[in-house]
């Protein structure tokens, strides 16, 4: 490569990655423009990262997933007699003990159970619950009582109080956009459906010329001919700085990976080239998902915390079908991703824990379905967990306006993997202490 065009290169990355800094401030005031290079050759990481520590991946179940019907409590009457046409037959369930069982899609997790490798958290939620999926859904990802509304996520939190400096890729979703429970003072983290979308999007060409983002970017990225060198019009560093797009413009871009969009795609996309599993993931969404997480791992980025999402979970209506695949889709994704990390010899040091923003009324409903409830069952799944269920099942006839009364505090799991798992201060992260739940071997 052309001496003065390797200069040139390194002057224009350095350059707009550090008026893009300037932008941002006080984001990271503590980044001179002389340490970019130093955080692109990875010298910048947290004390533990995610290549030599714990890693949490939070699965969420969008919907409002009917805890009834998943961890299901075959020796209570009052289950079937509340559900003629949706009961589980007993016979069916996969018993933990003499009264609740998992429903029988969940064949793997029952292994896992078997194993000692899964927990089950029953009865969870918060007081005074809310039955609308965006509000619950907001409370769960900012960890907020039920009467507060909070702008940081609880992992966005976390992130800030315990990853200041660390690598842009702390913090992964899988999916379009980052989830709430991310939202920090300091943005951190990305997004993305696979390794090979995650490239940053210019805007449009003007007249068909290059558009100035495109310009300035690919100049960073070493990607434009000599021939290419004039600037289009236009084409300054304060026409990066404009009006951002919600598809990842330039600034949005470089400031959501820290600085240095070019290292955490082709790191990722590198890794995800490299890692070939021996492990035969089922098809759907959910799967791909976790198989993405579990390829990120394996290639060692320093990432602490992974977000996936499974969707379909507000079954109002002709639940007995729906769910059951849901569920079956579940299983099968959670065995494959086990037995992947298991080959890496990973799965000893990552936590995964689902959740859902509510779980269904007790009664089913005229239409074969389940209306919005409240308290509903978390699993944690990993090669650290103690085994067993935790917490009180709720009461089937002792209830809050036809819904489960909650017996644990969903904070209190939070607490309890933010102190033990990935130990951080869970008092700063949560806002106050919540009651530690004995979810790890000792």
């Amino acid at each position: 490569m052309n001496q003065t065009m390797h200069t040139r290169r390194q002057f224009l990355r350095t350059s707009v990655l550090g008026a893009a800094a300037s932008w941002t401030l006080p984001l990271f005031l503590e980044k001179t423009f002389f340490a970019l290079d130093a955080m692109a050759a990875d010298a910048l990481t947290q004390t533990a990262t995610g290549k030599d520590s714990t890693i949490l991946v939070v699965l969420q179940m969008a919907g409002g997933n009917d805890g009834l019907n998943t961890v299901v409590p075959y020796a209570d009457d009052t289950y079937y007699r509340s559900r003629p046409k949706l009961g589980l037959p007993a016979d069916k369930i996969l018993k933990l003990n003499s009264h609740v069982g998992l429903n029988g899609k969940l064949t793997g997790l029952k292994s896992l159970f078997d194993e000692g490798h899964l927990s089950v958290v029953q009865g969870v939620g918060y007081p005074n619950p809310n039955r609308s999926h965006f509000r619950s859904t907001e409370i769960w990802q900012t960890a907020s009582d039920a009467d507060r509304n909070e702008s940081e996520g609880w992992l966005g939190r976390y992130f800030d109080s315990c990853c200041a400096g660390a690598d842009p890729t702390v913090g992964i979703a899988i999916g379009q956009e980052m989830p709430q429970a991310f939202a920090a003072k300091t943005p951190t983290g990305i997004a993305f459906w696979q390794p090979e979308q995650f490239r940053w999007r210019p805007s449009e060409k003007v007249e068909g010329r290059m558009s100035a983002e495109e310009f300035f970017f690919r100049q960073l990225n070493g990607s434009i001919g000599s021939q290419e060198l004039a600037a289009p019009e236009g084409g300054s560093i304060s026409a990066i700085s404009g009006k951002s797009k919600t598809d990842l413009s330039t600034i949005d871009f470089l400031t959501r990976t820290a600085l240095d969009a070019q290292l955490s795609s082709d790191k990722i996309l590198a890794i995800a080239r490299k890692y070939k599993s021996n492990v035969s993931y089922p098809q759907g969404r959910l799967a791909a998902s976790l198989s993405v997480i579990a390829c990120m791992i394996a290639g060692g980025l320093p990432t602490r915390v992974y977000y996936a999402s499974q969707g379909g979970f507000d079954t109002h209506a002709g639940q007995a079908n729906a769910h059951e695949r849901l569920m079956g889709e579940l299983n099968d994704a959670l065995s494959a991703f086990a037995a992947d990390l298991k080959q890496q010899g990973n799965f000893d040091r990552v936590l995964l824990m689902t959740f859902s923003e509510f779980g269904r009324r007790v009664v089913e409903n005229a239409n074969a379905g389940t209306d919005h409830g409240a308290a509903a069952p978390m699993f944690i799944v990993g090669g650290a967990v103690k085994p067993g269920l935790f917490g009180k099942y709720p009461s089937l006839t002792d209830l809050d306006y036809g819904d489960l009364k909650f017996n644990t505090d969903f904070r209190s799991v939070y607490g309890t993997v933010l102190d033990q798992w990935l130990h951080a201060p869970s008092q700063v992260v949560l806002g106050r202490k919540f009651p530690a739940l004995p979810l790890f071997k000792s």
